[in-house]
């Protein structure tokens, strides 16, 4: 059967699907990409490093295994980039940073090791916020990354480019990190899916660090099924990453069907109802959420959370303090080597005293026992918001403070729960609307089936940004 949509509309399952059945080539798919990336990215600004050599040579291996019945698994044949903190031997891993503008790492991070194993095609690396915390900045060795919906607006962060790319369909997969909401955030803002899976389901072992009690890894895709696919790969136990958990890692895809019966959703309606960056417009757009999935056969109850300022104050006071830590020596070394986004992040962490870091651990303490002990006790998930409002423009921002509101992703890095971001609609100003599923740790599963039949019904992913006037600006 003929292949008659646009090669970069394929999602991996589908594209895969193809491949195993000689409809496509690897070699062919990877091209596609290549093209993509040459024609919009000098607007989007999406890589920092473009891998062709090696990407044309995966795809000519991934050929070279299906010709010879060689499965390697879901990621086989398909092109996939990594954020520019993820480890990467012989290829240049910057963090986006001048400290690091010349960074060649000796070994693979556990995540590339996996995908590289599983037969996957390496497309580059794509900016990232500096070392994950200081952005959007002008004053790096690379632009910020644009995001395709509109490009005066830029894509949530830290992980930017990787929304970037995928929104752009430059490739299927792009890896994330989630500090703070790093991987939920910009998918909120670009319009696609992003998973923060459990603290310790995915080895984080060679990714540049943020903060070591808070950082996830995990992917943004076009799909639900796209992230459960890759989470297959890339999860596992990794005895050389201290918080990585020796948790069985179960079949994601076998969960998914078609409608909800049975599952309970907690909506946290209250949470940020009162928040001062709710507009009626998210808010209606979030209940129209909750509707969907009760039509599905879903039983959703509104359900109330501990205070939003309890876990922001948390994280922050840990996030920062840990930051400061991993940043400490360069800081006072060679201040002037970081932008002055990530300097100001970065050095807050020095105010932090012993004491406050003890209480944001017993307060997280608490608030987890609330989430898990609690609420989820009787409900498999719960709706929450991502992001209440649409991306900024670049205009919204100065050189001296990027200042960020209504981002709602933090709670659950506290907590460690998983998390899946997906899209709910537009605004309209025409720039995506998101939210996420938050689960059970370790139940991943749960977060896919919910959001995969979500998906289905409403049919948000197949809309795609036009790239019409991004092609003639660039």
């Amino acid at each position: 059967m003929a292949i008659t949509r646009p090669l970069h509309e394929l999602s991996v399952a589908e594209a895969g699907k193809a491949m195993r059945a000689g409809e496509l080539t690897s070699l062919a798919l990877t091209q596609h990409s290549l093209s993509r990336i040459a024609t919009y990215d000098g607007e989007i600004h999406a890589f920092v490093l473009v891998t062709a050599e090696r990407a044309l040579s995966d795809a000519a291996k991934a050929d070279k295994d299906f010709a010879a019945g060689i499965d390697k698994g879901p990621m086989q044949g398909i092109p996939y980039a990594l954020k520019d903190i993820y480890g990467t031997a012989g290829i240049r891993t910057t963090c986006h940073s001048n400290l690091f503008r010349d960074h060649v790492p000796t070994a693979d991070c556990a995540v590339e090791e996996k995908l590289a194993a599983g037969g996957g095609v390496l497309m580059g690396k794509v900016g990232t916020f500096e070392f994950a915390i200081g952005g959007p900045s002008f004053d790096l060795p690379f632009p910020p990354a644009r995001n395709p919906w509109n490009t005066a607006h830029f894509t949530g962060g830290s992980s930017s480019g990787s929304g970037a790319a995928v929104a752009a369909g430059m490739v299927r997969i792009a890896m994330g990190s989630d500090t703070g909401g790093s991987i939920r955030w910009p998918a909120a803002l670009c319009g696609t899916v992003g998973l923060k899976p459990t603290y310790g389901r995915v080895s984080r072992r060679g990714v540049f660090p943020l903060s070591y009690t808070l950082d996830h890894c995990g992917p943004l895709s076009w799909t639900v099924e796209d992230s459960a696919i890759n989470l297959q790969v890339i999860a596992g136990y990794d005895p050389q990453d201290p918080a990585s958990a020796n948790v069985p890692v179960p079949d994601y895809l076998g969960a998914m069907g078609p409608d909800l019966s049975g599952v309970k959703i907690g909506y946290t309606r209250s949470f940020f109802i009162n928040n001062p960056f709710a507009t009626a417009e998210i808010t209606a757009a979030l209940d129209a959420a909750a509707q969907q999935m009760a039509a599905l056969g879903a039983t959703v109850d509104e359900v109330e959370m501990p205070a939003f300022e309890y876990f922001d104050a948390a994280q922050r006071a840990i996030m920062f303090s840990e930051a400061y830590a991993i940043h400490e020596a360069d800081l006072k070394s060679r201040p002037m080597a970081y932008g002055n986004y990530a300097y100001q992040h970065l050095v807050s962490g020095a105010m932090t005293s012993g004491a406050d870091l003890v209480q944001a651990f017993r307060l997280r303490a608490e608030l987890t026992r609330a989430v898990n002990g609690g609420l989820l006790s009787t409900y498999d998930s719960l709706l929450a918001p991502n992001s209440l409002v649409t991306a900024a423009s670049f205009e919204d921002f100065d050189s001296t403070f990027a200042r960020f509101g209504g981002v709602m992703t933090g709670p659950f890095n506290v907590t460690g729960n998983p998390s899946l971001a997906v899209p709910i609609g537009f605004a309209k100003n025409g720039l995506p609307l998101g939210a996420q599923i938050v689960g059970r740790p370790f139940d991943e599963a749960m977060l896919f089936r919910i959001g995969a039949a979500y998906e289905a019904a409403t049919k948000l992913n197949q809309q795609w940004p036009s790239m019409t006037a991004i092609a003639n600006a660039a």
